[in-house]
């Protein structure tokens, strides 16, 4: 013990740089991370996430070969450090030798991966419970919080759930941030720092589903319940170990964010994210779940980065999506669309969240949101809610065309963060559903756009090939959206809006399941052309080439579309939109 005290170091690296090199000089330490995190990548790629209490640089000790990895800091990274001489007399003790040299075959594992070898995508069909590995461990709620460490110690893991009703869960960065950053000692009460009530999900739930719950919670430990009772628990790293273009993993990166420069690449992580899960089976609409879920954390960041500049704000508020992201259905980053609505009408609150709008603004396009080219975003749209509810109101009570068909995206408003209810502008689109002559514009605008159809059912090429987006994806939408307004529904999702318009007779239940599997065929059949063209160093669009699709895809697009113009010219009937002025 005295021979690893003297030889312990204890080292800083910055934020992006390379504590080891792939290729380069062999590691001459034992690295144990204290504070931060760093990622192992081949050629650019990143292949494994190491945090706090995990060790790094033993490989190469053991092989005496050079890293297979570059080892790179992805925050400013505190270590400890053994040297060489250190390590190889501990490897005399049995239990130190064995589980280091466990956890160099998992590293030749990921090594032979990352070459292309033996890679598996992640099933995220299976049950998260498959994930398990250990029986939970509990604490007594009278606990303190020494006591609580001192088992996580023992037990050598990141959480303890707590004993009682509610159940409580501690996990080390609640002892990091609430505890040591608070200055708290440790016979400071567990029920004190602990969180509670516990978000909990069934050991049966998919995957992805369990994935999608913790991006959207924004929480790194999830226990999971079967028969009634808490029988394991897994964390984000686990899920970072099986898939390292995970969702988890770039949401680990947004709360690091310190400003908004460090948002640099988000949009080409994104595009990974969405990648890796379209390789992992998953359709475009739950892709674009999690997508969503992403980018609404990204928001909020930056409306908290926006707040501890400015200071407090002098009012409720709410930062609302719309268009493709307020439905949910963006999977790679497109024009921003986005409105801010306060509660005070007052010149202050006005100076306010005009400011803090071109704050959050600008990061998104720091992040890669492209501006919108039509203004649809808050430094635009910046109102007080009474009077974004004179605007609703204006819209369907005395419905203009154009203005309509202009304004018809705000009807898939979803609110991203900030307490001001909206509900009032809820209550407004519901009445739309006793405003027939605005049904009627708004069933007229969903026309706009038709499948590229030809006389002998044929699919109509241009030069640039088929826009699949304006001949089938926006029709749906179109169409979903004044359903499930005649419905009263709040769903925002076309998949949602059209089972809704389905359940209250608004929609024949042939009609909605004819619409959703088109709108999915589509969807995934954009985004994987898009991804091609990303990956073919192409800006990526809405348009595909047919001589690039299978006969058989050929043949679901043209009855995609078929189905599409059937539907809109049900619509056309049923709303008599031939009849409009």
């Amino acid at each position: 013990m005295s021979r690893v005290e003297r030889g312990l170091e204890i080292t800083f690296y910055p934020d992006g740089s390379k504590v080891l090199e792939r290729s380069g000089p062999k590691s001459q330490h034992l690295y144990l991370i204290r504070k931060g995190g760093v990622r192992l990548e081949r050629d650019g790629q990143p292949i494994l996430h190491l945090e706090e209490g995990e060790a790094f640089g033993y490989p190469s000790l053991l092989s005496q070969d050079a890293p297979a990895f570059d080892v790179v800091a992805e925050e400013d990274l505190l270590v400890y450090r053994w040297p060489r001489e250190v390590f190889q007399k501990l490897l005399e003790y049995s239990a130190f030798a064995e589980f280091f040299t466990r956890g160099l075959a998992e590293r030749l594992r990921l090594a032979t991966r990352a070459e292309g070898l033996g890679m598996v995508n992640l099933d995220l069909a299976l049950p998260v419970g498959e994930l398990i590995t250990r029986p939970p461990v509990f604490v007594p709620r009278p606990s303190t919080i020494g006591e609580a460490a001192q088992v996580m110690r023992s037990h050598q893991i990141s959480s303890v759930l707590v004993e009682g009703e509610p159940l409580g869960i501690l996990t080390d960065r609640d002892l990091r941030n609430r505890v040591l950053a608070a200055g708290k000692g440790p016979e400071t009460p567990l029920v004190e720092i602990m969180s509670t009530p516990v978000k909990t999900l069934p050991a049966s739930t998919p995957l992805f589903e369990a994935l999608s719950f913790m991006v959207s919670q924004g929480i790194h430990h999830l226990p999971l319940e079967q028969d009634g009772k808490i029988i394991g628990l897994v964390t984000d790293t686990v899920f970072m170990r099986q898939q390292t273009k995970s969702p988890l993993y770039l949401l680990r990166r947004l709360e690091r964010t310190r400003n908004p420069s460090d948002l640099a690449g988000y949009g080409t992580e994104l595009t990974g994210v969405a990648e890796s899960l379209l390789s992992g089976g998953l359709g475009a609409s739950e892709i674009g779940r999690s997508v969503s879920s992403l980018n609404d954390q990204l928001i909020r960041i930056l409306l908290r980065l926006g707040e501890d500049r400015l200071g407090p704000p002098p009012s409720a508020y709410s930062w609302i999506v719309f268009g493709s992201e307020g439905r949910m259905e963006q999977a790679l980053l497109t024009d921003q669309d986005n409105a801010l609505i306060y509660e005070v009408d007052s010149p202050e609150a006005a100076a306010y969240f005009e400011q803090l709008a071109q704050l959050v603004v600008e990061g998104l396009i720091q992040a890669g949101f492209p501006p919108c080219p039509g203004g649809y975003m808050a430094i635009n749209w910046c109102k007080p809610i009474s009077e974004w509810e004179q605007l609703f109101q204006s819209w369907i009570e005395v419905p203009k065309p154009q203005e309509l068909l202009e304004a018809q995206i705000f009807f898939d408003f979803r609110a991203v963060h900030g307490q001001l209810s909206l509900e009032p502008l809820e209550r407004v689109l519901a009445s739309s559903a006793d405003r027939g002559i605005f049904l009627a514009q708004l069933a007229r605008a969903s026309l706009q756009f038709r499948p590229p159809i030809g006389f002998f059912r044929q699919i109509k090429e241009d030069d640039g090939g088929v826009d699949i987006k304006k001949g089938g994806i926006a029709p749906i939408v179109s169409l979903a959206r004044v359903y499930a307004l005649e419905a009263r529904s709040q769903a925002r999702a076309t998949l949602e809006r059209l089972q809704a318009a389905a359940r209250e007779n608004k929609l024949s239940q042939d009609g909605a399941e004819t619409l959703m599997e088109a709108f999915g065929f589509l969807m995934r059949l954009r985004l994987r052309e898009q991804l091609a063209s990303l990956g073919r160093n192409e800006a990526p669009g809405n348009k595909v080439l047919l001589e690039r699709l299978s006969p058989l895809e050929r043949r679901h697009l043209k009855e995609a579309f078929l189905q599409v113009r059937e539907m809109q010219e049900a619509m056309s009937n049923r709303f008599h939109t031939d009849r409009l002025g």
